[in-house]
């Protein structure tokens, strides 16, 4: 893992127990399955435990403000094409504050990998319901139990307009780094939500147990159901949970190249310079424009 990580930065802030370093191994993982070029990978991560990802892996890693890694992450695609950008945060961070950004990315099939690690509360700030917390769950804002309908994460995902979606938790650690890199190599808006213990806050808060009991229950009570309908695996308190690959949809273009055929489609050969063009930024256009007008 060392190649991976920056080790100056160690030792980490996670608590033990937390599932976040595991997911982070299977990312690793799927990088080195995938024989990806790491000059070429950008990792980008939002505010909140997960967020803390991008300080700690050692490839270019941009940490920035919450609920905003995926418009971040939407301007680093759009200006370097041969860029892999992948989202690593929470629920918190990409549903809540983030949730607009989210969905309208997956709806314009952006071609970004998210990954989720949804932990069923704010962990960071002190264990606040979130997006995730399932209905009766025990929050600090929620003392007698949750009343809020959460999001299903997958459902969301694939009404939005992902291409890809699926569901894993980190005890099953080779399903999640299998499924990681297919979504790492398949184009276009893809989505992987992480089932993680937080055993500080969300599980003891709940009596659900050490982080080991935790992972049992994982091994108990999770389904593995591919293909199956998004809008049937919502997660209920103590409930199933049902894992799996949702959605592979094939030959859904992306939003570059349906930003490509609308302007060769309206421009024709006047799009010559194309997309090196619309990957430039705002400055250099205006000087590639100014010399054109000289010419």
């Amino acid at each position: 893992m060392e190649p991976f990580l920056r080790m100056d930065r160690f030792p980490h802030i996670w608590c033990p127990g937390c599932g976040i370093g595991t997911v982070v191994t299977c990312f690793a993982d799927a990088l080195k399955k995938g024989a990806f070029d790491l000059d070429r990978v950008a990792v980008v991560s939002g505010i909140g435990c997960s967020g803390r990802v991008a300080g700690y892996i050692k490839l270019d890693s941009f940490h920035t403000t919450h609920g905003r890694p995926i418009p971040f992450a939407t301007g680093l695609h759009l200006s370097n094409r041969k860029l892999k950008v992948v989202v690593i945060s929470g629920d918190g961070d990409l549903i809540a504050i983030g949730g607009n950004h989210f969905i309208h990315a997956a709806r314009r099939n952006v071609d970004l990998t998210v990954i989720c690690i949804n932990n069923f509360n704010y962990a960071m700030t002190g264990g606040q319901v979130g997006p995730g917390t399932p209905v009766s769950a025990l929050s600090t804002t929620t003392p007698f139990g949750n009343f809020e309908h959460p999001f299903n994460l997958p459902a969301l995902a694939a009404s939005s307009g992902a291409v890809y979606v699926a569901r894993w938790t980190s005890l099953h650690v080779r399903r999640l780094t299998n499924s990681i890199l297919e979504a790492l190599t398949k184009p276009g808006f893809t989505f992987v939500e992480v089932i993680a213990p937080c055993p500080t806050l969300y599980t003891r808060r709940n009596k659900l147990g050490t982080s080991i009991e935790v992972l049992g229950s994982y091994r108990d009570n999770c389904e593995i159901r591919h293909g199956a309908d998004p809008s049937t695996v919502d997660i209920t308190f103590g409930g199933k949970i049902v894992i799996g690959k949702f959605v592979d949809v094939a030959g859904k273009p992306t939003f570059l190249e349906s930003l490509d055929a609308a302007m060769q489609r309206a421009l024709g050969k006047e799009y010559g310079l194309g997309k090196d063009y619309y990957m430039r930024s705002a400055g250099q256009r205006a000087l590639v424009d100014r010399e054109a007008r000289h010419d």
